[in-house]
């Protein structure tokens, strides 16, 4: 059928295009001049339209639904303030390599630098940060014009998913009628077949690829793993959809290394965990201090720990500081791969930048290394250790935090919350977890496991601007139940995401670490500078959140760990009935239908306070009285 105007026919091509690339959902928000684009999405059969009132939270459900499917969602927007604020989800998105096509709409060129009502520069808005841009012409009628159109779309859609995921911005200009009316004359009725509603799928073909190594330099790599007796996996973060995890520990098992998995590298948890050397709590008894001073043949003298002589690197960097000044300090021979060829390692001490997709070099290479099993005292060594900080985290058996602290047992901190959320979770499920501490207690507390767990977060910037919509974002691309632990700030800052739970129709469970303020704070040596601390960094709120779950109507719980908490005592006894509560309570929301809010009250001093000693005890198992 013809279309009314040239707008529509423009947009309809548009939308079109997107679906023909294989894009079944789109994030709209409400706007005028964005009218032709909602419109054609909306009548498209094959799209889902996610209607979203914030662009800043549309943005970052864009991106978290991204996220979890290595695929993009594209958005929609009216001119203005509107386009600017997808800019921290778009900054989010070309670190973290997360597709993301941003559609704004715009007033005409003629308007632009004249004092007209909602128009701004939107000409390369967000400068570096995306792959590819382009100011699409003002919408024609005829053929040449509409194949331009088609191919750019398919471009953008290929250029946001390619070898080097990222946003993508696309400026679209419209003149009124920006609705569907009809405009005498404006479209043609002998317009090109192909043209106006595009070919039997893609208008223009996009065969995604990678570069990887030859022949040669791959079994060099090989020969080089094969004949090393001490060697690490180290898994960071990965780029969706995710490191091959099978792959990861095929290579594992030829090399015989240890695999350091980072919990938002895909390698972590899954059943892969029964069968391979995975070590999850690095975080606690790794640091520069405990490295061999860079002599791969020597061991620490206080503890006998071994170095490795060298570690292949996969996905970002890293979570753990601790973990990345380690390997710094060894000295060892590291091989950093990157898919894009970019470098990703910020202590400058890697030597080697391997540039091929990381999940197919591993399966590449499991098959070339012959004779490579490693050293079996060295994989005992990590998996002695990891064993060690678990029984302290989780205070089993005969473990002691210090000799002098029978008297004075440790309280429930912010780490046990994350070590009972993981244990509960069902199986499979995705996890989310905010910046600042919840990502990092998910590094140091909780232990690989063989459930099926999904765990994301925003690490590109690692901001804590949209955590809500970037989980809710994320929970509408599975059927797999989604958790999200969130802080106080994180969940303030973004808190017009949670009306995506109605609205996008995604349940939640969501578990609020509420410390009152910037608790990581507590971490840094500003924490000694009063009352400067207090007033601009750690910043109390005294915020309830009990009315904003019946804001959005979320079933509400909440749990007290704080040492004042009304009937809540210090010691072993105050841990074990606030782990309890949260167990029960998550629980409950876990085999509940609906969307829930478990608020836990901690103290960010006595977390960090607790952290510190569960650190040293550590440290203490692992490598002895003098390691401290």
């Amino acid at each position: 059928m013809t279309a009314p105007n040239r707008n529509t026919l423009w947009a309809r091509a548009l939308v079109g295009e997107l679906v023909a690339a294989g894009v079944d959902a789109v994030v709209a928000s409400p706007g005028s001049r964005s009218t032709p684009l909602t419109m054609a999405a909306a009548r498209n059969d094959e799209l889902r339209v996610f209607s979203q009132l914030d662009e800043r939270s549309a943005a970052y459900f864009a991106l978290g639904r991204a996220r979890r499917t290595g695929e993009v969602t594209p958005l929609i927007c009216t001119s203005g303030t509107a386009a600017a604020n997808y800019h921290p989800a778009v900054m989010e998105a070309s670190e973290a390599r997360v597709p993301l096509l941003a559609l704004t709409a715009d007033r005409p060129p003629e308007l632009r630098d004249s004092g007209a009502n909602q128009t701004a520069d939107q000409e390369k808005l967000y400068g570096d940060a995306v792959r590819f841009y382009k100011d699409l012409p003002e919408p024609a009628s005829n053929d040449r014009a509409l194949r331009s159109l088609r191919t750019t779309v398919a471009r953008a859609v290929g250029t946001a998913e390619g070898s080097d995921p990222g946003p993508v911005h696309l400026n679209v200009p419209f003149k009124k009628p920006l609705e569907p009316t009809r405009v005498p004359d404006d479209v043609p009725v002998d317009l090109d077949p192909t043209a106006e509603s595009g070919r039997d799928g893609p208008y223009v073909g996009v065969t995604p690829g990678s570069p990887e190594p030859g022949d040669e330099e791959l079994q060099r790599l090989a020969n080089e793993l094969a004949t090393t007796d001490r060697g690490l996996i180290v898994a960071g973060p990965a780029d969706p959809p995710g490191l091959d995890a099978e792959a990861v520990t095929a290579l594992s098992h030829a090399t015989g290394f240890p695999i350091l998995a980072d919990p938002l590298s895909g390698v972590r948890f899954g059943g892969h965990t029964r069968v391979a050397p995975v070590i999850g709590a690095y975080d606690a008894y790794l640091s520069a201090a405990v490295a061999g001073e860079g002599d791969a043949d020597a061991a620490d003298d206080a503890a006998g720990w071994n170095d490795p002589e060298i570690v292949l690197r996969l996905g970002a960097s890293p979570t753990s500081k601790r973990l990345r000044k380690y390997l710094a300090a060894t000295g060892a021979d590291q091989y950093q791969v990157d898919p894009a060829g970019r470098w990703r390692e910020a202590e400058f001490a890697a030597t080697d930048l391997v540039v091929a997709e990381p999940s197919r070099l591993c399966a590449r290479l499991s098959r070339l290394v012959v004779g490579g099993d490693g050293d079996a005292d060295w994989r005992a060594q990590w998996e002695e250790a990891d064993r060690a900080a678990r029984e302290i985290h989780d205070r089993e058996g005969d473990a002691e935090v210090s000799a002098d602290d029978a008297d004075d047992p440790l309280p429930f901190h912010e780490g046990d919350a994350l070590r009972v959320v993981a244990d509960a979770l069902p199986d499979p499920a995705t996890l989310f977890v905010s910046n600042s501490m919840p990502v990092r207690d998910l590094d140091r507390f909780v232990a690989p496991t063989t459930t099926s767990v999904t765990a994301l977060g925003n690490r590109g910037v690692s901001g804590i601007d949209g955590i809500v919509s970037s989980a809710l974002g994320a929970g509408s691309a599975t059927t797999d139940d989604l958790t999200l632990v969130v802080g106080d700030l994180a969940l303030y800052h973004d808190s017009n995401g949670l009306l995506a739970l109605d609205r996008c129709d995604v349940d939640a469970t969501v578990v609020l670490i509420n410390n009152d303020g910037g608790g990581i704070f507590h971490a840094l040596p500003i924490e000694s500078f009063e009352p400067e601390f207090t007033e601009s960094f750690k910043t109390p709120h005294g915020i309830e959140f009990e009315p904003l779950a019946d804001l959005h109507g979320l079933a509400y719980a909440r749990i007290d760990a704080r040492p004042d908490g009304g009937n809540v005592e210090p010691g072993d006894a105050h841990a074990a009935s606030v782990a309890d509560d949260l167990a029960e309570a998550y629980a409950k929301a876990r085999d509940a239908d609906g969307s829930h809010l478990i608020e836990v009250r901690a103290d960010a001093e006595s977390s960090h306070r607790t952290r510190e000693r569960l650190e040293a005890a550590v440290e203490r198992a692992v490598h002895g009285d003098e390691a401290q």
